[in-house]
């Protein structure tokens, strides 16, 4: 089998899918814009070749890498970057080299553009909030005259929560147009609800071989837009409602050999057309694994390598490790330069050392969202969650 790799170096934990696909015997065909030196020792053992290109936005030089694997190699059988980044340019690859074991550009523009993401959630049946393409101020009031505010409006086409604005008034709602930029944007009545994340890795038929659930207590545009700290967390188990839904929505999106991470906010209040206390209703899908730490994260939380079952599912089509009984929240906190916290870097190290899974200085490209310094913990209970996130964040008056 021949997979190339897209940018294997970045998140830097993607070696471990590369050395896990290597393990089960695959070439893994590595393009990406870092010089082989820069490479960690682990990624450099996984590959089987590297081939640099000056731009990984320059999509001939991408094809011709590709191409010359295929001369080399034969058949190519997997394009993958597994990062939101680079998936229509993937999608693009697999079409012209016809890779058919993922999305072809027919069909990325349901998993990219937020318009048509509705449309796959309407005809699968999964709740979701109401969405009008924001044109004008007067359009946007007619559809606030609908759904009452507060509204979210963000890009059409955007990863994560880059420019996302949420509008209590029509004060903000002046704000937004006296700053919109030249690109299309949509407008969604506001969730009251918690986010919620279903991560999967799904076989050919689209059934998970591997399931998980993620807490994301508050909301990552609050956290860029007014400067708070991050703390979310994996959980042990999948409630039964949520087990159902993201599977659902799996299948309506057509997700085959893919790990994803699909978005649901769990209703704190009962909204007509979305459900009741408790509900859970479609927020946003990836098609491609969380990000961070986050797969990390769920290895603590099952006791698992999610790196090991994903490469299963790509050789096989199946999962080839047993489902373990010790499992876990595995919870993580981050902290923002310029806050001041009661406790110090010593004083939680003392206290919560010996459950300490990873503590590190965060790149600064992550720092407005997941905060300068992480640390991330295994904890048993809920209880133990929330003491260890109130420990780590609190900061004096």
């Amino acid at each position: 089998m021949n997979f190339v790799f897209i940018s294997p170096n970045f998140p830097h934990t993607y070696w471990n899918f590369c050395d896990r696909l290597r393990r089960n015997g695959a070439n893994v065909l590595g393009i990406g814009d870092a010089p082989y030196d820069d490479l960690e020792d682990g990624l450099k053992g996984a590959l089987t070749e590297y081939y640099k290109v000056s731009s990984l936005e320059d999509y001939d030089q991408v094809f011709r890498a590709v191409a010359f694997f295929s001369f080399k190699y034969g058949k190519i059988d997997w394009i993958e970057s597994l990062n939101e980044y680079w998936l229509e340019q993937d999608a693009r690859l697999r079409t012209d080299f016809n890779v058919t074991t993922g999305m072809q550009t027919d069909r990325i523009g349901f998993i990219k553009d937020k318009s048509l993401m509705k449309k796959m959630y309407q005809d699968g049946k999964i709740p979701t909030a109401r969405q009008s393409k924001v044109t004008t101020r007067e359009a946007a009031l007619a559809f606030i005259d609908k759904v009452g505010y507060p509204v979210i409006v963000k890009p059409a086409i955007g990863v994560g929560a880059a420019d996302t604005w949420k509008l209590k008034n029509e004060e903000d709602l002046n704000a937004f147009y006296k700053a919109l930029p030249e690109i299309p944007y949509v407008m969604e009545e506001f969730m009251v609800g918690d986010l919620c994340s279903y991560e999967a890795i799904m076989d050919a038929d689209c059934e998970p071989l591997f399931e998980n659930m993620t807490i994301w207590p508050t909301p990552i545009m609050d956290i860029v837009n007014e400067d708070l700290n991050l703390h979310y967390y994996t959980c042990p188990d999948v409630p039964e409602g949520m087990r159902e839904i993201g599977r659902r929505t799996a299948k309506a999106f057509g997700v085959a050999r893919r790990f994803v991470h699909l978005e649901f906010f769990r209703l704190t209040k009962e909204m007509k057309g979305l459900g009741k206390v408790g509900d859970y209703a479609g927020l946003e899908v990836n098609m491609r694994p969380p990000g961070g730490y986050t797969p990390d994260m769920i290895n603590f939380a099952h006791s698992a390598d999610v790196y090991q079952i994903y490469a299963d599912m790509v050789t096989f089509n199946e999962r080839r490790s047993p489902e373990a009984e010790d499992k876990y929240y595995c919870a993580y906190a981050g902290r923002k330069e310029g806050h001041n916290y009661v406790h110090s870097h010593e004083e939680i190290m003392d206290k919560y050392g010996s459950v300490m899974v990873m503590q590190e200085e965060m790149p600064p490209v992550n720092w407005p969202q997941m905060g300068r310094f992480m640390y991330t913990v295994k904890l048993k209970t809920m209880e133990e969650v929330q003491e260890f996130t109130s420990f780590v964040q609190s900061e004096t008056k």
